[in-house]
C-alpha cells in the first residue's frame, strides 16, 4: 500500500494515539490541526512537552506532582495538618482542591489491581505509613480512592495496614449524584447511596 501519509506527520498520530482518550481519528485530526494552523506554535508546544520531565518533580511529602519540593500544597501553612486525603492520582487531587478540601494529601501512585499486576509494594503506602509514625498532627485520614472494583480493594487492604495506628480512617460517601433520578440509578449506587444516609432528624 502506498504511504498517503508523511512520515513526520505519521509519526505525530502515532504518538498522539498513544495518549488515554485520543483514538485514531481523533490522533489525526490533531495531527493536521497542527499542520494547517499557522498561529500554532509548534516550538513553543514542543517545548512544554519537553520541559513537563525537566521542570516537575514529586513532592517527597505526599508524592503529588509539583514545580517544587515541598508541593505547595504541603508547604501551605494555612492547611489543615490534622486531616490528609489520601488518593490515587494527582488529577484526584485536582478535583477535590476544586470542592473545597483544605486538608492534606498523600498521593499513592494508583490503586491495588492484580490483573495489571499491579500491588501494595508498587503503590505509595509504605511512605504513608511512615507519615503517619512521624507525624502525631494527622489526627484523621480520609480514603478516597475511586468507588470501582480496585480502588474498593486499595481502601480495604489500606484499613488493614492501618489498624495499629490510633487514628481516626473514614471513606468518602457513595451514592446518588446531585440531579441524579433514582429511577436511573444501579442496585449498587442505590444499596451505598442507602449505607452512606445521613441524618436529617431525630426524635
Amino acid at each position: 500500500m502506498t504511504q498517503t501519509i508523511p512520515k513526520s506527520i505519521q509519526r505525530l498520530i502515532d504518538q498522539l494515539n498513544q495518549l488515554p482518550g485520543i483514538g485514531p481519528k481523533t490522533a489525526s485530526r490533531l495531527a493536521f490541526y497542527l499542520v494547517r494552523n499557522q498561529n500554532t506554535d509548534i516550538e513553543e508546544l514542543g517545548e512544554a512537552f519537553q520541559n513537563l520531565r525537566e521542570d516537575l518533580v514529586y513532592c517527597s511529602q505526599c508524592h503529588n506532582i509539583a514545580d517544587k519540593d515541598p508541593c505547595a500544597v504541603c508547604a501551605d501553612k494555612s492547611r489543615d495538618d490534622s486531616l490528609v486525603c489520601v488518593v490515587e492520582e494527582p488529577l484526584d487531587v485536582i478535583a477535590l482542591e476544586r470542592a473545597g478540601y483544605r486538608g492534606k494529601y498523600h498521593v499513592l501512585g494508583g490503586r491495588i489491581a492484580p490483573l495489571d499486576g499491579i500491588g501494595p509494594k508498587d503503590l505509595n503506602i509504605k511512605s504513608l505509613l511512615r507519615r503517619l509514625e512521624t507525624n502525631k498532627e494527622i489526627k484523621e485520614l480520609i480514603l478516597a480512592t475511586n468507588v470501582n472494583v480496585e480502588g474498593e480493594a486499595t481502601a480495604a487492604y489500606l484499613m488493614k495496614v492501618l489498624k495499629p495506628f490510633d487514628i481516626k480512617v473514614t471513606r468518602i460517601a457513595r451514592g446518588l449524584p446531585v440531579g441524579g433520578d433514582l429511577e436511573y440509578a444501579d442496585e449498587l449506587t442505590l444499596s451505598r447511596a442507602l449505607e452512606g444516609r445521613g441524618l436529617m432528624m431525630s426524635k
